[in-house]
């Protein structure tokens, strides 16, 4: 009897075969329509579900053929498998610079997450990302330990203008920064004087950098030494969800931002 292993590699070798499965886990098939979506022969079809039925995963029913409810569990569980593969493919660059002791979440919910590196001609690319996420939202919410000139400018432009709300949770250093240069923290007290922005500095500070725009959540991920490595965005629900709840902990324990006390 092959092990689990040995079925697994039976199922992985052949894209064929994985397609049928999942094809028959989805819904019955006639041999002719299984050819017309896989595009394999008529005799590899016929060594396909002789296997699987030799293996109890598909039976045939007239002149259709169906999964059982193992062939449905192995489709489905192989299914999990490739999932979970693509997302590792997708993050492996940038598992490292990934906050996960502070991510609640399974990294499952990355799997369709748009990341960005930064390259020898667009090296501001990851920046530019959240950039443009913020210039077509209308709700825009970050915690962070900085707060960039380009992100500031982008806010400040749509709070100005009327088009979107913005709150901030920063670190004394993010604020301080910006304190220290008169173009932005001119630009960072006008925005304080608008009624549709706010913002609290944290004391303890933040070891993340996440922009919350609309639907989208934006993370920078930078090296142990502060380098800018990529940027990660998704709009997934969860991801979401503990983006929302992480910065509502770091607004409530953190302290209002006045513009006087830039100066």
């Amino acid at each position: 009897m092959e092990s689990a292993l040995e079925e697994v590699e039976f199922l992985a070798r052949s894209p064929n075969r994985v397609e049928v499965l999942r094809l028959l886990a989805e819904d019955r098939h006639t041999r002719t329509e299984l050819a017309e979506a896989t595009g394999a022969s008529q005799a590899t079809l016929g060594r396909i579900l002789t296997d699987f039925q030799e293996r109890a995963w598909v039976r045939r029913a007239g002149s259709e053929y169906v999964a059982t409810a193992t062939g449905r569990l192995v489709a489905s569980g192989f299914t999990d498998l490739l999932d979970i593969i693509e997302t590792e493919r997708e993050l492996r660059d940038v598992v490292e610079y990934l906050p996960t002791h502070a991510m609640d979440f399974d990294l499952g919910h990355l799997a369709d997450a748009t990341v960005t590196f930064p390259s020898e001609t667009r090296p501001d690319a990851p920046v530019k990302r959240v950039v443009d996420l913020i210039g077509d939202a209308s709700e825009v919410a970050v915690f962070s330990h900085a707060f960039n000139e380009r992100s500031l400018s982008a806010v400040h432009e749509r709070v100005t203008a009327g088009a979107a709300t913005f709150r901030g949770v920063f670190s004394e250093h993010a604020i301080d920064a910006l304190a220290d240069a008169p173009d932005l923290r001119a630009l960072l007290e006008d925005l304080l004087a608008h009624d549709d922005a706010a913002v609290r500095v944290h004391g303890e500070g933040i070891p993340l950098a996440v922009t919350t725009a609309d639907e989208t959540v934006h993370l920078l991920l930078r090296d142990e030494n502060g380098v800018l490595q990529a940027s990660l965005d998704t709009d997934d629900d969860a991801v979401r969800s503990w983006a929302n709840d992480t910065f509502d902990h770091y607004w409530r324990s953190a302290a209002p931002l006045d513009a006087d006390e830039l100066a």
